[in-house]
Formats: structure tokens, C-alpha cells, sequence
């Protein structure tokens, strides 16, 4: 199978091929332990984006389109059908606008979109100007979302390398303005974490307005990285929901 810096961990046959696109801030390797919970006959093929691990001198992008129509022909020619998307919190955006770009494209649909840790795309996002917090700002919001280890929050050299990365990455994900594109005719899953305020059940519901192909959801009693803490569950489900009726 063809390699592609958008996709740098080899990407095996299977009978699911799940697209796992990261947070703000991470990149593939946040997903790299889920290679080895995955259930058979799962694929876990983590995307790359620009500007951080191995391709850390690229500039990230600011902005979900420009991302979506550079990442969709790449995905089309790296990854095998059937494949299904996921992404969580910045990722569940990139998930949602890569599934309606490749609508537009007329390529082969996803099998399912699978989200975690982002209110629904036609909700407005609180913006946090990261790139113009101080060092202490940014430690005390990355803080408050949990995830990030208490030796890296107290680097203030490490944040500030940080900072650009984060920056772009929450613009892209809070400066996004729901175009009203008709709902996609691909099923979504959502998991709403109970104890994050941001993404709870009441902010994924909603959700269900994206998709006239069926939705469903399945709350974690957890925090915002929710889906890492239960990732064999989630990873369960996941496979449930795809599998032929």
C-alpha cells in the first residue's frame, strides 16, 4: 500500500479501515495505541497533519477547508474502501467537513463518521485567541481541557514551541462558520464525554441534525479525552455500528 506523509504508519488490509484524525496540538502518534485495542478486522490509520511530529517545518493550517481539500485526494489514494472517519474535538471538525468534501468530489462515501470531544458543527465555538495568550494563559487552558502531563504544563520554553501549533489549531476549529450544507448521507456516532462541559451530551446531540442516515451515541463517564481512556469500548462500538445489519 502507498506511503504518504499525511499517513505515515503502514496501513494493512482489513474489512474497516478507520481514519483517525487528532486533537489540537497531536498528531498521528495520539492514536498510535489504538493499533493495539483495536478490535479484528479494524485498521487504525491515523492522520499526519502539517506542522507537527515528522513534519514539524510545515506550516499547520488555520483554516478546515484548506485542509479537507488538500488531505481528500490523498485519503482517496492512500486508504482503502471501506473506510469510516473519526476525530476528536478539533478532529471531529476535520471528520465532519473531510466526509462533505469528499461528497462534493462525488468520491466513495465513508462508511460512518464517528466524533468525540467537539459540539456540533452549527453550534458557534467560544474563541480563546491562543496566539496572543501568555504563557501562563495557555497553561491554564490546556489545563482545564486535561490530557496534557503536569512535566510538560510546567515547561514554559516547550509551551511557548507549543504555541504556534496550538494557535492554528484552535482558530481552525474556532473560527468555523457551519456553511448550512444538507445533511450527510452517512451515519454518525457520537461520544459525549459526562464531564466535559464543552462536549457533554447536550453538545453532541445535535449532532444528529448532520446526518439523514441514522445517528447514535454513547456517553463516557470521563473527561474530555474520554475516548482515550475507554479506547477498546469505544472501539467496540465502533466496529458494532458498521458492521452489516
Amino acid at each position: 500500500m502507498p506511503r504518504n506523509p499525511w499517513f505515515p504508519y503502514p496501513i494493512r488490509e482489513d474489512s474497516l479501515h478507520l481514519v483517525c484524525l487528532p486533537h489540537a496540538g497531536a498528531g498521528a502518534s495520539s492514536y498510535r495505541a489504538w493499533a493495539r485495542t483495536a478490535p479484528e478486522g479494524m485498521s487504525v490509520c491515523p492522520v499526519q497533519p502539517p506542522g507537527r511530529e515528522g513534519r514539524g517545518e510545515e506550516a499547520a493550517y488555520d483554516d478546515v477547508g484548506a485542509f479537507v481539500r488538500d488531505l481528500a485526494p490523498v485519503l482517496l489514494a492512500t486508504v482503502p474502501h471501506p473506510f469510516a472517519l473519526f476525530g476528536h474535538s478539533t478532529g471531529a471538525l476535520t471528520a465532519y467537513e473531510l466526509a462533505c468534501e469528499l461528497r462534493r468530489l462525488g468520491a466513495p462515501s465513508p462508511r460512518h463518521v464517528f466524533v468525540a470531544g467537539r459540539r456540533a458543527p452549527h453550534i458557534p465555538m467560544p474563541r480563546t485567541h491562543l496566539a496572543s495568550a501568555s504563557v501562563d494563559g495557555l497553561r491554564e487552558i490546556l489545563r482545564k481541557l486535561g490530557g496534557t502531563p503536569e512535566e510538560v504544563l510546567a515547561q514554559d520554553g516547550l509551551l511557548r514551541h507549543l504555541q504556534p501549533l496550538l494557535a492554528a489549531d484552535f482558530h481552525l476549529n474556532e473560527s468555523y462558520e457551519f456553511s448550512g450544507d444538507e445533511p450527510l448521507d452517512v451515519p454518525i456516532t457520537a461520544y459525549p464525554a459526562l464531564r466535559d462541559s464543552g462536549a457533554g451530551i447536550a453538545e453532541m446531540t445535535p449532532w444528529s441534525r448532520h446526518t439523514s442516515s441514522g445517528f447514535d451515541q454513547l456517553p463516557l463517564d470521563s473527561g474530555h479525552f474520554a475516548v482515550f481512556e475507554h479506547a477498546a469500548r469505544v472501539q467496540a462500538h465502533m466496529m458494532k455500528q458498521v458492521e452489516p445489519s
